[in-house]
């Protein structure tokens, strides 16, 4: 992994920690859950404070939901009725999750 496209996570979590994370954040933002446990640790889920869509942050990362909302070709499929969740580290998307699969970006 190039350490030139991670800044907060890199010196907490490797690639298969990141996907085993965004996979429970995944299934616990769509079981519609209170809380993540990631590692041992629970974190509450929380709701964006104008779109009310569910999210989490652990160790510099946000795991969203997509808006489906928004005026885009994700918000359409969000919409029709796919379950797609972002990973951010700050306010670049670098995983997205539909449907369960599991897609490092960039």
């Amino acid at each position: 992994m190039d350490s030139a496209t991670c800044v907060s996570w890199c010196h907490i979590l490797d690639e298969e920690e990141l996907e085993k994370a965004a996979r429970i954040a995944y299934d616990a933002i769509f079981g519609d859950e209170d809380e993540v446990e990631v590692n041992g640790e629970v974190y509450p889920m929380q709701r964006t404070s104008r779109k009310e869509l569910r999210k989490f942050s652990i160790e510099g990362l946000t795991f969203v939901e997509q808006n489906p909302k928004k005026d885009s070709a994700w918000a359409q499929k969000a919409r029709e009725g796919h379950q797609i969740m972002w990973v951010l580290d700050g306010r670049k998307y670098f995983v997205r999750i539909m449907d369960g699969n599991y897609l490092r970006l960039g």
